[in-house]
């Protein structure tokens, strides 16, 4: 899922990759606003938010949302950087080499959450968990092609509605149009039900474990970048 690119990626491996950081990126995302009422991959959200904290002249609320919208753009950004310079350096399943980077720097959320003040902790939680998402969005984006995104459900949203529709209208047809239509319903689909999945499991755990829900994200994150660098190896032994 993490190694395959091009030609060689296969709907299912879009699918599965879909599946796996989505529901990540759900249950992150609902069990930040459990916690702290703020959403930390909801950017259209974030946006409409500082509109209208800067339309009513509401600027101690506004900067909050301003840092969230720039540490997504900042994750996106290091992300794409990591990316180039593992392809100049030769470097082997570099995107699973970022997936375990968010993994790990997921883990001291915990201690954000747990020994901060409670001035800082909102801040710096959101703030860290909007950086950590525009990161896990990007490294998906880069290696489907963009035809997978993990946090970005409006765009999701959107492209189900079309596929939906032009379903509708290729309804009793056979041919190659229908067939990628269908695929891409699938996965749009597969992937706002693994997000929501993903949320509802989030939420249920930070409600039960606390802070200790992100360190088992931060888990799971680890060993899919782990299993990924592993994969790439034994794939690309003399490369490794």
């Amino acid at each position: 899922m993490l190694i395959t690119q091009g030609p060689q990626r296969d709907a299912l491996i879009d699918q599965k990759l879909a599946v796996t950081l989505a529901s990540i990126a759900g249950g992150i995302n609902a069990a930040a606003f459990y916690a702290v009422g703020f959403f930390s991959a909801n950017m259209t959200g974030n946006v409409s938010a500082l509109s209208d904290h800067l339309a009513t002249g509401n600027l101690s609320g506004a900067w909050l949302y301003f840092a969230m919208i720039v540490a997504f753009v900042a994750g996106a950004g290091f992300c794409a950087t990591l990316l180039i310079q593992g392809e100049r350096m030769g470097v082997i399943g570099t995107h699973a080499y970022v997936v375990l980077f968010e993994g790990l720097l997921l883990a001291p959320v915990v201690l954000i959450d747990i020994f901060s003040s409670s001035t800082l902790r909102i801040p710096l939680l959101v703030i860290g968990l909007a950086f950590l998402m525009g990161l896990q969005n990007a490294v998906v984006t880069h290696l489907s092609s963009a035809r997978v995104r993990t946090t970005h459900i409006s765009g999701m949203a959107t492209d189900l509605g079309i596929e939906m529709a032009l379903a509708w209208h290729l309804r009793g047809k056979q041919n190659q149009n229908t067939d990628a239509n269908n695929t891409r319903l699938r996965l749009h689909l597969t992937t706002m039900l693994a997000f929501l999945v993903g949320g509802v499991g989030g939420v249920l755990l930070y409600a039960y474990i606390g802070s200790f829900a992100f360190l088992i994200a931060s888990i799971i994150l680890c060993i899919f970048g782990l299993r990924g660098i592993l994969l790439a190896r034994q794939r690309f032994p003399s490369a490794g």
